[in-house]
């Protein structure tokens, strides 16, 4: 029998806030209702913006709140080799391409079909989709880019990707915080375009690290934010080709601000730093994010 195992994986880039607060909460009290494991992952890969000084403020936070969980907590920024290895799998799979194009190139590729009257797509954040003009080089023109230290990102290409997995991808999605129900929701990574799953100075993404986190952890329920709801459908896609087990999700409601935005740690909302520092008490904070 599997054993049930959840986590919580904040990126140590700024202080916590209410949102994290309920996630790590209920991802801990879940975890207790079901007898199941509870771990602590560091999404660290931005090393630039994540420092051991925000990591050390989460474990404060984290234990302050009463949460335990077992160790070794892992880092994503020790285990680069292993998300290079799964990128090189799909490198040699011909699922990923090197994407030259920059930001500013992005920008006026889209802007000058804008101006010809053509509504470019966008992705479910709203951002337009790649261009993906350079998809169709040769080999032998994407080496030579590479050759002359022309940046790139690898992006992974969608359509290449479904021709092999086929568009019948879903996942089970749970409804409820004690989920009793569930349904199976349909997966369209093709919503987001052809993604980055690295960059040439970092071996990795989002994307890509988390689902081989989430598989190598032992994973099997995965609770995050409602933000995260349709970026499922790329990580469905990217377990797939990677031979990766599925495990269950239920994205929760998001704790948000008192003008109805969602929280930031970059606007250092109602952080659990400063609150803690206010007098705010453990029971406080559950009772401010509603458990």
């Amino acid at each position: 029998m599997t054993l049930l195992t959840f986590r919580f994986a904040p990126s140590p880039n700024g202080d916590l806030h209410l949102g994290h607060a309920y996630s790590a909460l209920l991802n801990q009290r879940l975890a207790n209702d079901t007898g199941a494991r509870f771990l602590l992952r560091m999404e660290d890969i931005d090393t630039t913006r994540c420092t051991p000084e925000f990591e050390a403020g989460i474990h404060r936070d984290l234990e302050w709140l009463g949460l335990r969980w077992e160790e070794p907590v892992r880092r994503q920024s020790e285990h680069f080799g292993e998300y290079k290895a799964a990128l090189e799998k799909l490198i040699a799979e011909d699922l990923v391409y090197p994407a030259f194009m920059s930001r500013g190139d992005i920008r006026a590729f889209i802007s000058d079909r804008e101006r010809r009257g053509r509504d470019w797509p966008r992705d479910p954040d709203g951002a337009p989709l790649y261009p993906a003009v350079d998809k169709a080089l040769s080999r032998k023109e994407r080496k030579a880019h590479i050759a002359e230290g022309i940046p790139f990102a690898w992006r992974l290409d969608v359509a290449a990707a479904l021709s092999r997995v086929g568009t019948d991808l879903s996942w089970t999605e749970f409804e409820n915080t004690s989920l009793s129900t569930a349904r199976r929701v349909q997966a369209l990574p093709q919503d987001w375009g052809d993604v980055i799953l690295a960059r040439r100075d970092i071996p990795t993404s989002y994307h890509l690290s988390v689902v081989l986190d989430d598989a190598l952890q032992g994973i099997t329920h995965v609770v995050r934010g409602m933000d995260l709801f349709q970026a499922t459908a790329v990580q469905r896609l990217l377990q797939e080709l990677l031979g990766l087990p599925e495990p269950a999700y239920f994205h929760h409601r998001l704790v948000l601000g008192p003008d109805g935005r969602k929280l930031s740690k970059s606007l250092k909302d109602t952080g659990l730093a400063a609150l803690r520092a206010a007098g705010t008490t453990p029971e406080d904070i559950h009772f401010m994010v509603g458990l």
